[in-house]
Parts: structure tokens; C-alpha cells; sequence
């Protein structure tokens, strides 16, 4: 039995499929940069809470906003089939992601001194990077899966050969070889 594969893409065309889902990516990330940042502000200086904290109710808003970005946009064509599943390793790789970028700022803080809400904003900045390239790569590769490729369809007269020779061997009896 034959089976046909469709060819593998070619690395110009693999590159400029994850170029074209990086700037998606990127989009989609920077409204929720957008959000996390006024969240952030406001609550380190409108409900006076501490940054480590402003930081993580600020990623919590970000993280519901971008799912709703990358599953309704980026992602729209993914598998879905099991949305239990997906939403529950968004939220682990979102959490982690916000562990790295918390990390980063309370270190930041605590560590180098820096309090100022200026150097709290560049702390967090960096940190949202780091968490950034740690969720980029685990969304595509765990969370929104692509869904498989089909192989292209074999011409209609190598189908018809080839389930003519399946029915030719049906049609032959067994035979005992001494």
C-alpha cells in the first residue's frame, strides 16, 4: 500500500510562518503590556499596594486579555478540541511566566534596592520580557497546537490500482508453501 505525504515546507517558508505568528504574537502581547501597565500603575499608586503585589493582580487582568487574543485571533485555526485542556496549561504557562517576570522585579527590589517606581517600571519591563520569550515558545509548542497536516490526495488512478491489487490478493487462495 502507498501512501503519499505532502513535501515538507521549505525553511524560507517555516521562517516566514513564525515571522508572520511572532508579529501576531507581539500584538496581541502588547495590548496585554498595555493592560498589565495600567493595572501595574494604578495600584502602586492609586490603591498604594506594594509592586510585588500591583504586579501580580496587573498580570492576572493581562493574562485573561491575551487568552482571549490568542485564542480568538492567533491561534483561531489550532486544535480546540479540548478546551479544559488548553485553558489549563495556558493558566500554568501564564503563572510561570508571571513567576519570571515577579522574580525579576522582586530581585529588582529587594536585592538591588532599586524603589524608586521608575526603576520599578524598568524591573518590570525586563522581567516582562523574559516571561515574554518563556511564553511565546510554550503556547505554540504546548498550549495551542497545531493541528496536523493532511497529506495531499493521490491521483484518482493510482487509488483505483492500488485497491485493485488488494482485491486481487483477497480473491487468491491460501496456498501452503513446503
Amino acid at each position: 500500500m502507498t501512501t503519499t505525504t505532502a513535501p515538507k515546507p521549505s525553511l524560507v517558508n517555516r521562517v516566514r510562518g513564525v515571522s508572520g505568528e511572532v508579529v501576531k504574537f507581539g500584538i496581541v502581547g502588547l495590548s496585554g503590556v498595555v493592560v498589565n501597565f495600567i493595572v501595574f500603575w494604578a495600584c502602586i499608586n492609586g490603591l498604594g499596594l506594594a509592586s510585588l503585589r500591583s504586579n501580580v493582580a496587573a498580570t492576572l487582568v493581562a493574562i485573561a486579555t491575551n487568552y482571549l487574543g490568542y485564542r480568538y485571533w492567533l491561534y483561531r485555526d489550532r486544535d480546540a478540541a479540548s478546551r479544559k485542556r488548553e485553558i489549563t496549561l495556558f493558566l500554568l504557562f501564564s503563572g510561570a511566566g508571571m513567576l519570571i517576570e515577579t522574580g525579576i522585579l522582586g530581585f529588582s527590589v529587594y536585592v538591588l534596592g532599586l524603589t524608586t517606581h521608575v526603576e520599578q517600571l524598568a524591573a518590570k519591563v525586563v522581567g516582562l520580557a523574559a516571561g515574554t520569550v518563556f511564553r511565546f515558545f510554550s503556547y505554540r509548542t504546548w498550549v495551542f497546537k497545531a493541528l496536523p497536516e493532511l497529506a495531499e490526495p493521490a491521483e484518482p488512478e493510482a487509488v483505483v490500482a492500488e485497491a485493485e491489487l488488494v482485491l486481487a490478493a483477497k480473491r487468491q487462495p491460501f496456498v501452503e508453501q513446503r
